[in-house]
């Protein structure tokens, strides 16, 4: 991982754990202003992101594949994914390859493309082809909690209140 130093490492934000690794994925796509379902990755072992230097890494298990049904394309996403993010840009990017005819393209930029309301997404190789797609194709609709769960706590903690004071 070429991007992560020794150096960034001391000053990211780590998190572990798969759920708390895809929740913070988001949470750094969603300030770089890029669309929620661009890293679709699974097992994730550890997420890292150093803000001074918008250096980002991703672990997970084992490589997969995935495909964006609305536009037909598989992309590969290695254990290790790397980038730096600005907002609106995913550049350097390491660990992901998308598939193009028969043969598998390494992807190294991500970017929307100005202005942002064109709602088009630009995906660059390292030999300098390029393609665009709608940014819809990479949006996952979230998926709210329910009020019950996100009080639960709160709720438990109201009604033990509640039975010590009777």
């Amino acid at each position: 991982m070429g991007l992560v130093t020794d150096e960034v490492r001391a000053r990211a934000e780590k998190y572990t754990g798969d759920e708390l690794c895809r929740e913070k994925t988001k949470v750094f796509l969603k300030e770089a202003n890029m669309p929620n379902g661009l890293l679709p990755l699974k097992d994730i072992e550890e997420v890292g992101y150093d803000r001074e230097t918008g250096v980002v890494w991703l672990k997970q298990k084992k490589s997969i594949t995935h495909k964006f049904e609305a536009i037909g394309k598989l992309v590969s996403y290695g254990t290790e994914v790397t980038a730096v993010v600005e907002v609106g840009k995913i550049k350097k990017l390491t660990g992901v390859k998308a598939k193009e005819l028969l043969i598998w393209v390494t992807l190294n930029e991500l970017a929307l493309e100005q202005p942002t309301s064109s709602g088009k997404i630009n995906f660059r190789t390292p030999t300098g082809l390029s393609r665009t797609f709608p940014v819809s194709a990479f949006v996952v609709p979230e998926v709210e909690k329910p009020a019950m769960e996100k009080n639960k706590a709160t709720t438990e903690v109201k009604e033990a209140v509640a039975v010590s004071d009777a």
